[in-house]
């Protein structure tokens, strides 16, 4: 097994968030998921002045998150449909309200590592600086009641291991799965000055599959017992996870890779321990869907805030 791949600083000062040499060698680079490129886009004036990068499964709920965002901000604009950057293209969809991106990313670590290569490269190109990655989604929680905001504090794999293995040149490469506590805590400070639904640090179990990876006994295959299931979900909580979706150590390694800081936050719909299915109404899933987005808003204020005020 090749040995984990470690971050390098550019010797400038400056971010390196591309790690691929032949890039900078690319007459022209199309970024084909996002309908974007160096040869077809200003990227430096669309995207310069981008400092955080929001990204959740769904168009419909990232469209909301700009609006929603915009209001937080103080640029909401009567006249604006805040129309998709990505448009003429099905694969993502992209919004943008001043420095704040918010982007769907699909669903499973396939679809957001194809987003997340994409952007990071757009970042690249469009010579951002000092940028923050949070994902704003839900999850199956454990032992924590549903309506939970879950921060991770460690991406781990179905085995409980902080890493996410690819298989790279018929070789197997092992990246870190490390998110930045820094960040964690600052949305875990943010939470308590809200004070409006319960957030907890813990570890997130990320798999490639919805059914059996997730040890649910409800997909069209399934060769275990209830009992295995508990077995399985007890030990996962022994090892201090709250929480198990599906993209959460693709957004840690590709971003620990590039330099970025990185968080992820999810609200749990359910918990595991007591079910399979989510049997929520429509409005409940409604009102937690919108936590998420309601904590990294707050956050966002705060750091431009600050950032305003030491400038």
């Amino acid at each position: 097994m090749e040995k984990s791949e470690q971050k390098r600083n550019d010797p400038r000062g400056s971010p390196e968030y591309v790690k691929n040499p032949h890039v900078a060698a690319m007459k022209e680079d199309i970024l084909y998921h996002l309908n974007l490129g160096t040869g077809t886009h200003d990227l430096p004036a669309m995207f310069g002045d981008v400092k955080f990068v929001c990204t959740g499964g769904s168009p419909t709920r990232m469209k909301e998150f700009i609006e929603y965002i915009a209001v937080v901000l103080g640029m909401e604009d009567p006249k604006s449909e805040y129309p998709n950057i990505c448009e003429g293209t099905d694969r993502f969809a992209m919004y943008k309200v001043g420095p704040v991106v918010s982007i769907s990313h699909g669903m499973g670590v396939p679809s957001i590592a194809i987003m997340l290569h994409e952007v990071i490269k757009l970042l690249h190109h469009a010579g951002c600086t000092d940028v923050t990655i949070i994902r704003i989604g839900t999850s199956g929680g454990l032992g924590v009641e549903p309506g939970t905001v879950v921060i991770t504090k460690q991406a781990l794999d179905g085995k409980f291991q902080p890493k996410m293995e690819q298989i790279i040149l018929g070789k197997t490469v092992e990246r870190s799965t490390e998110l930045d506590q820094g960040l964690a805590e600052e949305l875990l400070q943010c939470s308590k000055e809200l004070n409006q639904f319960q957030t907890v640090t813990g570890n997130t179990i990320c798999t490639m599959d919805f059914y059996e990876g997730q040890a649910r006994l409800d997909g069209a295959f399934c060769s275990y017992t209830e009992k295995d299931k508990q077995e399985y979900l007890h030990k996962a909580k022994e090892a201090g996870v709250c929480n198990i979706e599906m993209e959460a150590t693709a957004v840690a390694a590709m971003c620990n890779l590039s330099g970025l800081r990185a968080a992820v936050v999810c609200v749990t719909l359910l918990d595991r321990l007591k079910g399979d299915q989510v049997t929520s109404s429509h409005e409940v899933l409604q009102k937690f869907q919108q936590s998420p987005q309601i904590l990294v808003g707050h956050y966002i204020k705060k750091q431009l805030k600050a950032k305003a005020v030491q400038g």
